[in-house]
């Protein structure tokens, strides 16, 4: 298994801000500093795979590759029972040219119409994939249960956090702190995963 160490520096494959300063709160305390792709200047590769764990794949090891550094890739997406798992792997392309959230979660409740009444279900997905320039990885996920709530709830978060409350709490993820959330998401389950596995320990 890869093990990072204290003192190195770990790429995180992604442009999005909201990301960041969640790993980055998740990776407080182990000594490994974390950059972003737009800090490195690295491109966005197109996500041209069919699953959550081909395209976190793809994109940690074009970071790797193109850095030299340990890369860090994640794909999640929000899974609605009533839209048979959809937008799943696509869930940012569904906000439009512009990948806006309020534009994405109004055409979830739109067009899963009365059959999200009757099935409200949902679920997000992560997977990590840590890769390293020499070409291996390690990926791990993460999921949580819950179901869909219109209109949209809270100001926090990002994404889908808005419409989407676990079933552990009565309130939307975007109603949370950001350390509640941290404590529970589908996210914070694969980090866990990639923690425990890869990380050095906190001090």
């Amino acid at each position: 298994m890869i093990r990072l160490q204290s003192g190195d520096t770990l790429v995180l494959a992604s442009h999005n801000k909201g990301k960041l300063a969640e790993f980055a709160a998740l990776l407080d305390g182990t000594g490994v500093t974390l950059l972003s792709a737009t800090a490195c200047g690295l491109a966005e590769p197109e996500e041209t795979e069919t699953s959550f764990v081909g395209n976190a794949r793809l994109k940690a090891h074009a970071a790797a590759k193109a850095s030299g550094l340990p890369a860090l890739a994640d794909d999640s997406g929000f899974c609605v029972a009533a839209l048979d798992g959809q937008p799943g792997i696509f869930s940012a392309r569904w906000g439009g040219p512009d990948r806006d959230p309020m534009v994405a979660m109004q055409r979830v409740h739109d067009e899963a119409g009365a059959a999200l009444e009757a099935d409200p279900s949902a679920w997000f997905v992560a997977v990590l994939c840590l890769a390293l320039p020499d070409g291996r990885d390690a990926v791990f996920e993460g999921r949580i249960d819950g179901t869909v709530v219109w209109p949209p709830r809270g100001s926090g978060g990002h994404g889908y956090d808005p419409m989407f409350v676990p079933n552990s709490d009565g309130r939307s993820f975007a109603e949370m702190l950001e350390a509640e959330k941290n404590a529970i998401s589908h996210r914070a389950r694969a980090f866990q995963a990639f923690r425990e596995a890869c990380l050095p320990t906190k001090a």
